[in-house]
């Protein structure tokens, strides 16, 4: 089954980004993703919310071919998003508290999932080597420190200070090219995310 749904993925710069129980989660492939977007209607209409959009549309065929239901992280009947992913045993809670994921380090999104009425084999679905491992394991964790203004706490994410720091030209590279606190990650890096995909959804997040 993974390999099907891999199939339909590759067109869409998508992949398999965990699977917990009956429930596969999809999410940006890497920086190929932002280019292919770019081609899409939802980019090209100037409409509200294209990559929701897009997402509705993709993932909605792939579940009508694949006898599932869709699932997203967006509207009025959102999905888990951040139980699933830790579900999924390929995604944790970071030193910083966003979650981090074996391939897409701090970079992680999900654009949707598949939902199936029966649970998918995780051992029968897990590439040779074994389960993935939390990166952090290993990781001098420089994303505690990247954050110039200290907006991730221990009591939480200082939502108004990033906001803050943002509108400042200092604050100019976190906007254009994304967080330095998910740049910082070392996965992160080896994901190799468009840095103007970043800089698209950081300008979403100031509104």
């Amino acid at each position: 089954m993974k390999g099907h749904i891999e199939i339909l993925c590759r067109p869409h710069e998508l992949m398999v980004m965990g699977i917990a129980g009956n429930t596969v989660l999809l999410g940006p492939s890497g920086p190929g993703f932002w280019t292919m977007f770019q081609t899409t209607p939802e980019w090209q209409d100037g409409g509200k919310d294209p990559v929701d959009r897009w997402s509705e549309r993709v993932i909605s065929a792939m579940a009508t071919e694949l006898r599932a239901e869709p699932l997203f992280p967006f509207g009025a009947k959102a999905g888990n998003f951040l139980q699933l992913p830790l579900d999924s045993g390929a995604a944790w809670q970071s030193p910083v508290g966003m979650l981090v994921h074996a391939d897409a380090g701090l970079m992680v999104s999900y654009r949707g999932a598949l939902v199936f009425g029966h649970d998918v084999d995780l051992h029968a679905e897990t590439e040779p080597g074994g389960a993935p491992v939390k990166p952090c394991n290993t990781c001098d964790a420089p994303c505690t420190t990247a954050c110039p203004v200290g907006a991730l706490t221990p009591a939480g994410y200082d939502v108004p200070t990033c906001h803050a720091f943002m509108k400042t030209e200092a604050g100019q590279d976190c906007l254009q090219k994304g967080c330095l606190v998910r740049r910082a990650c070392p996965v992160s890096q080896s994901y190799g995310r468009d840095p103007e995909q970043s800089g698209y959804h950081m300008s979403v997040f100031l509104k």
